[in-house]
């Protein structure tokens, strides 16, 4: 019975419930928890979530793979299937719901529970969602699930059966989410061997290709222009550090008011893949809108001390750190006032381009200032971007308007033959 509801199961018009939640506890041992429509917790996904700390995984890491999980056990739980008895054809269609269906529209907490007709409409004069923004030419979150959000979500679901096999969890007998057989991935000399030969790797049946993302840089015009909107001495120390240091927008953030070195001018982060220390040279503007901000928070109360955070809430109750939530709604704060899409990791991207541009610079040094763990990560970033592309053409094209004006080519004026004139008019016409 089961088997013949899902050869004819129509997913057209399926929207996803809202059952169950993604609690973050702040319990280290268990940073997030994935809860049922019940506000249980859903044991299999504790289970992997727990192996995944077990794995020196990132804080962050059980957050977005339990997103991932949380979305397909609410697909499961809609169709009445059990975590353990689902089967390839269940696989199959919900990937294929991914990719065809719209994305459940969010409401905003504030707005949470309230009648539609009370619910204010979205801002206009907005670029239509998935076209590029006319300032920064990035294309707008489209009203799909994108390539990149697909492929996380089928690698985390296949590792996350493939870890349950093993451990003979409940009645599962096979992977759902199944590798393609008999094709292998192109040997690929990238960023994890350093150029050597990768080992031949298979990927996953529903895996989406993914296209690679282009690094794009802020021009110094518009980064003045984003900086001048920014509305307080906090928000400009840190947009000073994140194009200063090229660290990422997490490491900024963690950091204490000890790791601020003013002798040195450097700053002290906690790298994402290491969880090492390391200290990155910053500008003089730097630290002296870090200042402005710290005599600022002070005086209003904010603790002082080597080992509290550096970065805190702006209004009572005092709370730290400064999570990356509230950085990023900071940062589209500038970018709604100018139209622009740009993102926290752009100014990473920036600061990148600004080293890489100084011929003085050696990469390895970049390389090292980054945290990569191989120099062939910067490969990216010498590949045109799209206003590269643009600029160059239209500077062709100026070349080539100059040269033809400084160089005209002449042009022989129309001229009757003169043996033609003599056959015509039967007479010498020279």
């Amino acid at each position: 019975m089961l088997d013949e509801q899902r050869s004819g199961r129509d997913l057209r018009n399926f929207v996803l419930p809202e059952l169950g939640q993604l609690l973050k506890t702040g319990d280290p041992w268990e940073p997030y928890r994935v809860l049922d429509g019940r506000g249980r917790p859903v044991a299999p996904v504790a289970l992997y979530l727990k192996e995944l700390m077990a794995r020196d995984s990132s804080p962050l890491t059980p957050r977005s793979y339990g997103m991932d999980l949380l979305r397909w056990f609410r697909f499961l739980w809609a169709l009445g299937i059990e975590w353990d008895r689902a089967t390839r054809e269940d696989a199959r269609d919900f990937m294929l719901w991914m990719k065809v269906a719209d994305k459940p529209k969010r409401i905003h907490w504030r707005h949470r529970g309230k009648a539609l007709s009370k619910v204010p409409p979205p801002r206009s004069g907005r670029p239509a969602p998935g076209t590029p923004n006319p300032v920064t030419g990035k294309p707008t979150v489209g009203i799909k699930y994108s390539s990149a959000t697909r492929a996380h979500c089928e690698t985390v679901l296949r590792e996350f059966y493939n870890f349950h096999l093993d451990e003979s969890t409940g009645s599962l007998l096979v992977n759902p989410f199944p590798l393609v057989r008999g094709r292998r991935l192109s040997q690929l000399g990238t960023q994890r061997d350093g150029g050597k030969k990768h080992r031949n790797r298979r990927t996953g049946l529903y895996r989406p290709t993914v296209p690679q993302r282009v690094p794009r840089r802020i021009p110094d015009e518009m980064y003045t222009k984003v900086f001048a909107s920014l509305r307080s001495h906090r928000d400009r120390a840190l947009l000073a550090f994140w194009v200063a240091t090229g660290t990422r927008a997490e490491e900024l953030l963690t950091v204490k008011q000890g790791g601020a070195i003013v002798g040195e001018q450097a700053v002290s982060v906690i790298r994402k893949g290491t969880r090492d220390y390391q200290d990155l040279a910053a500008t003089p503007d730097a630290f002296v809108w870090l200042r402005l901000y710290q005599e600022s928070a002070w005086k209003k109360g904010v603790p002082r001390g080597r080992h509290h955070p550096l970065w805190w809430t702006l209004r009572r109750p005092w709370r730290p750190p400064l999570e990356y939530d509230a950085a990023r709604m900071m940062f589209n704060r500038a970018n709604d006032l100018l139209g622009a899409n740009w993102t926290l990791h752009d100014l990473r991207h920036t600061a990148t381009f600004m080293m890489l541009d100084d011929p003085n610079m050696p990469p390895v040094y970049v390389q090292k200032i980054l945290g990569h763990k191989y120099l062939s990560t910067l490969d990216i970033y010498n590949r045109p971007t799209r206003d590269d592309v643009i600029r160059a053409g239209l500077a062709h094209h100026a070349r080539q308007e100059k040269r033809r004006e400084e160089n005209p080519v002449p042009v022989d004026e129309p001229s009757y033959n003169p043996d033609s004139l003599s056959i015509l008019f039967g007479r010498d016409a020279s």
